[in-house]
């Protein structure tokens, strides 16, 4: 009786771990606007995420980091993203339409010329999600 009390248990936790790293990986990079508009800064550059999938997820301890460079990354603070719903994250302007989170890096992030990668990471450190243009 006590073994199966404990495969049960067992059982569950790992359900509820293989539940949370799916919801995890719904969480998407989906869109990377690299040629921004505003002369030399581009502070319009941004980097778009979304949740694909069915449940909302907390970004709170996130980071996305161009890993090209190795620098700059962002730390997502406390932030719901429900499903379907998408955020950017800018090089150096806020738009709370869109979440209002930025790098507030002084110059572009994005190269025009060799493509950069974005990598997402979860609050585990996990790569969740990667994209280049």
């Amino acid at each position: 009786m006590r073994k199966a009390y404990i495969i049960g248990v067992l059982l569950i936790t790992a359900l509820l771990v293989l539940g949370a790293c799916a919801r995890a990986l719904d969480v998407q990079i989906t869109y990377i606007f690299y040629n921004g508009l505003v002369p030399r800064a581009e502070s319009d550059e941004y980097v778009e995420i979304t949740n694909l999938g069915g449940q909302a997820q907390d970004l709170a301890g996130w980071t996305l980091k161009d890993i090209s460079e190795g620098y700059p990354s962002f730390t997502f603070p406390s932030y719901i993203l429900d499903p379907g719903e998408s955020i950017r994250v800018y090089t150096n302007e806020y738009h709370h339409e869109w979440g209002g989170f930025s790098f507030e890096y002084g110059r572009a992030i994005w190269s025009n010329s060799e493509p950069d990668v974005a990598v997402l990471y979860n609050k585990q450190g996990k790569a969740v999600s990667q994209k280049s243009y």
